[in-house]
Order: C-alpha cells, then structure tokens, then sequence
C-alpha cells in the first residue's frame, strides 16, 4: 500500500484502507471556532485535537521566560496523545484543518518529529459525506522513536545569526513590522526573509504544483534553512511545501517571533 508523508488528496484519502484522520482546525481570533466546526460536521471518522490543549506546551519555562504562543508540548505528553487516539507503528495518519493546511502541516512536523513517517496533509477540500460522530479510538502501546526533523532554539538562533537562511512564513505587514496584533514587538528576525506560508496555495486553495513550488522556493534553500513565523505553526506551512518540492527539511524555531520579540535584548529589523 501506498505511504504518503508530505500531501494527500481527497481521492487518495478515500481510497485508503483504516487512516488515522485527524482535524486540527483552529482561529486565532475564536479559539473554539475550530472545535465547533468539527462537531458540526467533519470527515467520517476523524478525531480532533486543539492547538491550544492538545498541541501545546507550557508557555513559561523552568526560569521564567516567555516560550512563545504556542510552544511545543513535552515528546511524552504528545506521545500520550497520539496513544489515546490508537496510533499504532506505521499506520497512514492524514492531518487536516480548513484554512489551508497551517494547522495541519503543524501536526505533520511534530508526528515527524516523534519519529512517525507516515504522516500527510489533505491537500484542498474534503469532497464527501460529513459526520458528527465522534469515533472511538483503542488506545495503543505506541512509543516514539529517533525525531525525522530537527529544531533550534532562540539562543542557538541568536549565534548563528548571519550565517544562516531564515524565513519568516507571515504575512508581510507583520514582517516589515507596520501592524503586530499578537505579540510584544512589531517587526522581524534580522536577515530574514519573507514567504507568507499562504503563498505556497493556488487560487483553488490547493498547494501549487511541485514544479512551481521548487521554482519559487529553490532561491530560499540553503545548507541550513531555519523556518519561523509568529508561534512556530505556520512555519511548517513553508517546511511542509519545501519537502514536497524536494528541497530537504529545514529546522524549526518553535517560539519563533512571539518568543523572540519578547526579550527586549534580542534584535529586531524592520522594513
């Protein structure tokens, strides 16, 4: 059987023998929003998890600090998660939300990260029947294993300042730092450059095809690409279109510029 570890269609995902579906749609604005929306109606037995509760950790370190928005959980706690819903080792899992894939593409790099490679997003729409039953999950026994993707910290990101490639997957009047509606600072990480994850989606909502996608992301590669955006979720957007077009994993700045811009003492470039 076909694994699919980047992009799914919606004809693909229907013709998959027992997937594990999992929803993640989420707004900024109305927390609940994305919860609603799946008890309202979602693809025939998907599980839900929200960033909030589910995909997140502690927002404040052992020492105080500030870690960002939507900070990563502990691997054990994630893993206790994926258990509750039944993953077991190598089972097809496909993520999906209704904005686009930023949420989605968010739980694809942290099962990845868990070690999990048979991990895909819907890409587009769902075209079918919807459901409001909530399935029942076996849990399992599963255990993560080596991470397939790699992470950096702010202090790391400070140092290599300079010598390596950034991204910055927001929208562009964040970046050059005219409007900041969620976080301490307006502005960016000095030397990087922009790719408002939105970019990487055609008119229809679908990720562009992989020849467009490697022709607009190929002057964005480099030996080591760190990818970030205000809480660390939409940068996997631009992580998750990068590996579909061939351009290799980059690493993730998880606190990205809602940790960065807290600290005061850390640069910030605008313009």
């Amino acid at each position: 059987m076909k694994t699919y570890t980047t992009l799914i269609s919606p004809a693909e995902l229907r013709a998959l023998s027992n997937p594990l579906i999992i929803e993640c749609s989420f707004d900024l604005a109305d927390t609940e929003a994305g919860e609603r929306a799946y008890a309202a109606g979602h693809i025939p037995g998907a599980f839900y998890l929200h960033l909030d509760r589910d995909l997140c950790g502690d927002k404040t370190a052992a020492d105080g600090s500030f870690r960002g928005r939507h900070p990563l959980p502990e691997r054990e706690t994630f893993a206790a998660t994926l258990r509750r819903l039944g993953l077991p080792p190598g089972r097809q899992v496909v993520a999906y939300d209704r904005q686009g894939g930023p949420y989605g593409a968010h739980l694809w790099w942290m099962l990845r990260w868990l070690g999990h490679a048979e991990i895909a997003v819907l890409d587009g729409a769902w075209e079918g029947e919807m459901s409001t039953d909530v399935p029942t999950a076996t849990p399992s026994d599963w255990q993560p294993g080596e991470p397939l993707v790699s992470q950096i910290d702010a202090a790391t990101l400070l140092k290599k300042l300079g010598s390596v490639r950034l991204i910055d997957a927001r929208a562009a009047e964040r970046f050059r730092g005219e409007v900041e509606p969620l976080d301490k600072a307006a502005g960016h990480i000095p030397g990087a450059s922009n790719r408002f994850f939105k970019d990487n989606l055609g008119a229809d909502g679908r990720f562009k095809p992989v020849e467009q996608l490697r022709a607009e992301l190929q002057p964005l590669a480099a030996d080591v690409v760190v990818h970030q955006c205000g809480s660390g979720v939409t940068a996997c957007h631009n992580l998750l279109a990068m590996a579909h077009a061939g351009l290799g994993d980059g690493l993730l700045y998880p606190g990205s510029w809602s940790e960065w811009s807290s600290d005061p003492r850390r640069p910030i470039a605008k313009g």
